[in-house]
């Protein structure tokens, strides 16, 4: 009788173990990877190329010879390119922070200015002068400068890879300052070109208003005010009720983002 019970019992364990054996064996949990979320924080230099125009392009001008008075307005200078704009270009270096959907952050740039110092000025007589006046233009130095930078914070929001932004601080030349405002759009492109963790690439527009003293200097030319009489000098007045010099920007910016 034991040894049909021991014989029953060895029967039973060896079932077990085949059909344990027949069970399909338990597969590891999966491993879920986040997905990498980009980060607009972070150190960051570049170039930028874009062009640049003044808010205007006229100078009132005063005329001093025999028989005329201190002073005495005689007619606007304009601009012979009509616009003054010029390309202008240069490198920025900046630094962001994101927090949350939002990014704060700040930059400094510096950039050259193709503003063409030299010109010839065309003189526009005021009303009242004879059909016969004429104006002997005269090339001058307009004093524009040939750089500029600024030193501006930024605040924008994130939409993923896309950052809009506005910005605004401190506009400086070789010999004055001001303010500048503006805002851009940024989009990172997923490259990561000579060692930095991101490329993007922008477009901005800035508007700048510096302090000056006096956008010209010496006489832009001589005006005869009729036939027979002789001509005068043209000046630009030692000072004026605008002693700010407006102008805008629009440009592309490529940053690289470490």
């Amino acid at each position: 009788m034991k040894r049909l019970l021991l014989s029953a019992t060895a029967l039973v364990a060896l079932a077990s173990v085949a059909q344990a054996a027949d069970l399909p064996s338990r597969a590891p949990p999966p491993v879920f990877t986040p997905i990498p979320v980009f980060t607009w924080t972070g150190f960051y230099v570049g170039v930028n190329a874009g062009w640049g125009w003044r808010n205007d392009d006229n100078e009132a001008v005063v005329l001093t010879g025999p028989g005329l008075p201190a002073g005495f307005v005689g007619g606007t200078l304009t601009f012979p390119n009509g616009d003054d704009g010029g390309f202008t270009g240069g490198g920025q270096i900046g630094y962001n922070y994101q927090i949350g959907s939002f990014v704060i952050g700040a930059e400094a740039d510096i950039q050259w200015a193709d503003t063409d110092n030299n010109q010839n000025a065309v003189f526009v007589p005021a009303p009242g002068f004879a059909a016969g006046a004429t104006f002997v233009p005269g090339v001058f130095d307009s004093n524009a400068p040939e750089w500029w930078g600024s030193v501006r914070a930024r605040l924008g929001v994130a939409i993923d890879r896309v950052l809009i932004y506005a910005t605004g601080g401190l506009a400086y030349t070789e010999d004055n300052t001001g303010w500048v405002l503006g805002g851009g759009v940024e989009y990172a492109l997923p490259v990561n070109w000579f060692g930095s963790s991101a490329v993007t690439f922008g477009l901005e527009g800035l508007w700048l208003n510096i302090d000056r003293d006096n956008n010209f200097a010496g006489p832009v030319g001589t005006f005869s005010p009729g036939p027979g009489i002789a001509p005068v000098a043209v000046f630009v007045p030692a000072f004026d009720n605008n002693n700010e010099s407006e102008f805008g920007i629009v440009r592309a910016k490529l940053n690289f983002k470490f």
